[in-house]
């Protein structure tokens, strides 16, 4: 099957659908797709059920007899049938689910948004599982089935553990976010400053250019601030709300007023339990909860410290509730207001330069180094990139190292290969390499660096001329501006 031309990337996920979608065999199989909303993943199910003529329903919200009732009108508009199936329980209406390949030959049935009918009706999984048995598939054609949605704690919870569907599934994707780079092609933004400011408002997420504003796009440097008033801070397009609606559609948080405090005491640069407990004025131990169903719904990630293994971050994964939380929220009033954007913008530069470029840009430089840079530029085979926290005992103090990475030296020996500081707004000089250096003779004496670990300044305001004299002449300081972490490696 082609993929459409119309699909931007998703050659990954286009390929292990459409291996699926024509597995040889009789035998009915299952498959989970799962990812956050607004990725693509019914554009991609809807392709692939086109593509080899397939059927596909879309649940909505609702009881029972309702989802049963239009999935047999579905199934029989599918199989060309004059009167609607009635079913009367899904066992009958997946025992007829399982015939639709009655020609012989593989044939896809996807059930999107599928949370919603397991919400209405528990026992579904169970029964999708008891017509995958051996003892029922006498009975079944080549169907290969598909589930699909954006409850990620609920369709991960599918396959996990002791859930019955655990053992049964042929495929499991998760459809990513697009990484800063393919964001920018996306865009279609050239700019590299542009692009990543961009990026550190909208993120990856494919349905904030097309249906949320409509290709409006950044034109470049000095057509962005004049996007952002009329594009995301405007009350009349749906970016406005979005963050705000994130949170209402996820079916686990019930509390949004305190899953948006923990976020808002997040982006506010709270990264630690303790730190966030703080900001709310509660006790650390009553964010455990929060935290973790923030986390299994994908809005939070949990960072270990490169460095010290008893401290770890927290960092909100979306880079619209961050923006949303930084800029917009404190406004909020302002903004509801048409033409009043433009002033609200002006005053929040600082805040966003702190709160949301500063942090994002640090993110994104990890993000290269662990998924794009060579490994020429470290000097071995990255393992894994975070940041941490260095003590100097002797100064009473710490560093924060914005970049660390670890991996395989050239000589098969686990090392820390580099260590990075990250600046979006400020020309890095030798002070910053001084730091880095420093940093790096406090690690060595644990053990933890050699003189090999390399140096990187990662800049978008560029570096001094006497810098790049001297990383011109020695392989061990690395810089990287924002023109490399686009186009280079």
């Amino acid at each position: 099957m082609d993929k459409p031309p119309e699909m931007f990337d998703r050659d990954f996920e286009w390929s292990e659908l459409t291996r699926f979608a024509t597995l040889p065999g009789p035998r009915a199989t299952l498959g989970v797709v799962s990812g956050r909303r607004r990725q693509g993943k019914t554009f991609l199910l809807d392709a692939v059920t086109r593509a080899s003529g397939g059927f596909m329903f879309t649940a909505t919200e609702t009881t029972e007899a309702d989802a049963l009732r239009q999935f047999g009108a579905a199934l029989a508009g599918y199989r060309e049938q004059p009167t609607p199936f009635r079913f009367t329980h899904w066992d009958e209406a997946v025992t007829q689910l399982m015939r639709v390949a009655d020609r012989g030959r593989p044939t896809v049935a996807v059930i999107d948004e599928f949370p919603f009918l397991a919400k209405a009706s528990p026992a579904l999984p169970s029964i999708i599982q008891r017509a995958l048995d051996p003892a029922a598939q006498h009975i079944n054609t080549p169907v290969r089935l598909l589930l699909c949605g954006s409850a990620l704690s609920l369709m991960g919870g599918l396959l996990a553990g002791n859930a019955p569907l655990r053992g049964r599934a042929g495929l499991e994707l998760v459809v990513p976010t697009l990484d800063f780079r393919l964001a920018a092609e996306f865009w279609e933004i050239t700019d590299p400053r542009t692009a990543l400011l961009t990026h550190a408002i909208v993120g990856g997420t494919p349905a904030y250019r097309r249906e949320f504003t409509q290709d409006d796009i950044p034109q470049g440097p000095d057509d962005f601030d004049a996007w952002v008033a009329r594009a995301v801070l405007n009350p009349a397009r749906p970016l406005f709300r979005e963050a705000r609606y994130l949170l209402a559609e996820e079916p686990e948080l019930h509390d949004t007023a305190l899953y948006h405090a923990v976020l808002a005491a997040i982006a506010a640069g709270n990264a630690a339990r303790g730190g966030i407990a703080d900001y709310l004025g509660r006790k650390s131990t009553d964010l455990a909860h929060p935290l973790t169903v923030l986390q299994d719904v994908g809005l939070i990630t949990y960072e270990a410290d490169a460095f010290r293994r008893n401290r770890s971050a927290y960092r909100i994964a979306e880079p619209l509730i961050v923006f949303y939380h930084a800029i917009m929220r404190p406004a909020w009033g302002d903004l509801e207001r048409p033409g009043r954007a433009p002033a609200v913008w002006r005053r929040a530069q600082p805040a966003f330069r702190s709160k949301v470029v500063g942090p994002h840009f640090e993110q994104v430089c990890r993000e290269w180094a662990r998924w794009h840079a060579a490994p020429d530029t470290h000097g071995g085979q990255v393992s894994r990139v975070a940041s941490g926290t260095v003590n100097d005992p002797a100064s009473r103090t710490s560093h924060e190292v914005d970049v660390a990475v670890r991996g395989e030296s050239w000589n098969g020996s686990e090392a820390l290969l580099a260590i990075g500081e990250a600046k979006w707004n400020e020309v890095m000089g030798m002070g910053h390499l001084e730091r880095l250096q420093h940093i790096r003779a406090l690690l060595t004496a644990r053990g933890t660096a050699t003189d090999a670990t390399r140096l990187q300044c990662y800049s978008g305001a560029g570096f001094t001329d006497e810098l790049r004299h001297l990383a011109y002449g020695d392989p061990t300081v690395q810089l990287i501006d924002a023109r490399r972490l686009y186009h280079g490696d």
